[in-house]
């Protein structure tokens, strides 16, 4: 070998950027290029997963609704409700004993139920 090229080598070896800081560079580098390929390929997969006809999809998924829900139609469906009628109800604290509360809802539900039934029902005649 030419002692010029012996020269750089031997003071190539001796580098410690050669050594450790290019070969993390390449890691770094080429790990970045890596993760956009991977990255390309999960949202190519997740596309053709989205594109199936509608048909194959109502097969495979019943409970899919097939109508539009526009603005009006939920306004409609409020206009029926009674929402001057209402009792805010808290769940209970991590520190109270959940089967008292329930029972405590149980009461105010068959409350409820009983004015129902008042209002509704018909006076004997």
């Amino acid at each position: 070998m030419d002692p010029s090229i012996r020269k750089i080598w031997n003071s190539a070896k001796r580098s410690s950027f050669l050594k450790y800081g290019f070969p993390m560079l390449i890691l770094i580098v080429g790990g970045s290029f890596g993760l956009k390929e991977f990255r390309t390929l999960r949202y190519d997969i997740i596309d053709k997963r989205r594109k199936v006809d509608p048909e194959t999809e109502a097969e495979h998924n019943p409970r899919r609704k097939t109508e539009k829900v526009s603005i009006e139609s939920e306004y409609q469906k409020l206009q029926g409700q009674n929402l001057d009628d209402w009792r805010n109800i808290r769940g209970p604290r991590p520190w109270e004993n959940s089967k008292e509360f329930q029972e405590i809802l149980r009461q105010h539900k068959e409350e409820d139920q009983r004015r129902a039934e008042k209002v509704w029902k018909k006076p004997a005649s």
